[in-house]
């Protein structure tokens, strides 16, 4: 389809797709095996410029928001859904600073992030907060020119690697939700720490770690917009993040067809190719419209949020990031069905695409999480409605 993308979002895609090809595609199973953290590959994103595309001109980035995260993500994701999350996990992470920071924190952090020479992490979830984030137990005390943070954090995409982390602690628990606070930590801080690496069943080419925070003074000046705007922060972030989950998984879904299909043309049985045989051929017709429909619906929603800057977008953003995750749970799927035993060995990559794909329906919220949101919007829009 015709997407009508500009002459230089093209050269992004085809630049986004000559790196996965050449420098990705060859080492993705060493990745996988070894779950070290792809730095060379990340300094090859750095100098094609690809790890500032949503930033602004005026900060060293490409300056075309949302959309062009998108693309390059759901590019380098038909590779890899691993490998590329170092990027998109660093996006979400610069959205705080984005959205809320002051003109003082964005000079200072958003030029060495669009450069590629620093990485972000997004410190929210804890082991008790997960999908209600209310119930974070990590404080932040203020003490003169400093803030005092103690606590957790869990499950933290590119912890230990970033040099940047947008952090999430409770400034005052009497008051709830409203208590919630939001602070740029620097990696060295002293009492600023991280817990083992995660063992995953997917995107094993990803670091998750806890972020442990003993008494780290955090400077004032690194309060990201007000004290007890966190929620509202953390909410806005969600909105502009979750189409970078949804491009992860429409990538890995339009990767794991793009080897069944090519499997299917090659693998002989009863005489004749297997994609000659309608059971096959329905399969992967059905697996093509709902990539296509969820790219529609994904590019769609990207392109209003860069029109309609500081305006909500939470069920769409919902929406995108619900279908896409689980059209690519159920092509990934299918493809490891199209494979038959093959699909079901490390050998063959459509494997650890299944594996990497069911992150997607269950990090930045789950898909039932998102199926709350999206209700609650339209029931909100129906109340809006009335009056």
């Amino acid at each position: 389809m015709n997407y009508f993308l500009t002459e230089e979002q093209e050269m992004m895609i085809d630049l986004a797709r000559q790196i996965a090809q050449e420098k990705i595609k060859p080492v993705r199973e060493h990745y996988d095996e070894t779950e070290e953290f792809p730095w060379p590959l990340i300094e090859d994103l750095a100098k094609s410029d690809l790890c500032g595309v949503y930033i602004p001109e005026e900060y060293g980035g490409l300056g075309d928001g949302v959309f062009n995260l998108v693309l390059v993500v759901e590019e380098l994701c038909k590779v890899d859904g691993g490998i590329a999350l170092a990027l998109a996990a660093s996006a979400l992470g610069t959205f705080p600073i984005l959205i809320a920071g002051t003109e003082e924190q964005k000079k200072k952090y958003l030029p060495s992030i669009a450069s590629g020479k620093k990485l972000v992490a997004f410190g929210l979830t804890e082991a008790d907060a997960g999908s209600d984030a209310t119930a974070m137990k990590t404080t932040a005390i203020k003490e003169g020119d400093h803030y005092i943070l103690n606590g957790t954090k869990c499950f933290i995409t590119n912890a230990g690697e970033a040099e940047i982390y947008t952090v999430f602690a409770n400034t005052n628990p009497s008051r709830g939700a409203r208590g919630i606070s939001c602070f740029i930590l620097e990696k060295g801080m002293p009492g600023f720490d991280f817990g083992k690496k995660e063992k995953k069943m997917g995107i094993r080419a990803s670091s998750t770690r806890e972020l442990i925070f003993n008494n780290v003074k955090v400077p004032k000046e690194n309060l990201i917009g007000k004290e007890g705007r966190g929620l509202i922060i953390a909410q806005g972030t969600l909105d502009a993040s979750r189409p970078g989950v949804a491009a992860q998984g429409l990538g890995i879904a339009a990767g794991a067809l793009e080897e069944a299909v090519a499997y299917a043309r090659g693998r002989v049985q009863f005489g004749q190719p297997i994609s000659s045989f309608q059971a096959i051929q329905h399969m992967m017709a059905d697996m093509a419209t709902e990539i296509e429909a969820a790219r529609c619906l994904l590019y769609q929603t990207a392109r209003t949020m860069d029109a309609n800057p500081g305006k909500r977008t939470t069920k769409e953003s919902a929406m995108a990031k619900l279908y896409c995750s689980e059209v690519a749970m159920r092509v990934t799927t299918d493809a490891v069905q199209i494979y038959g035993g093959y699909g079901y060995m490390r050998e063959y990559p459509v494997e650890k695409m299944m594996r990497d794909a069911k992150i997607t329906t269950l990090y930045e919220g789950t898909s039932q999480i998102q199926r709350n949101e999206i209700a609650l919007s339209l029931i909100k829009e129906s109340a809006s409605k009335k009056k």
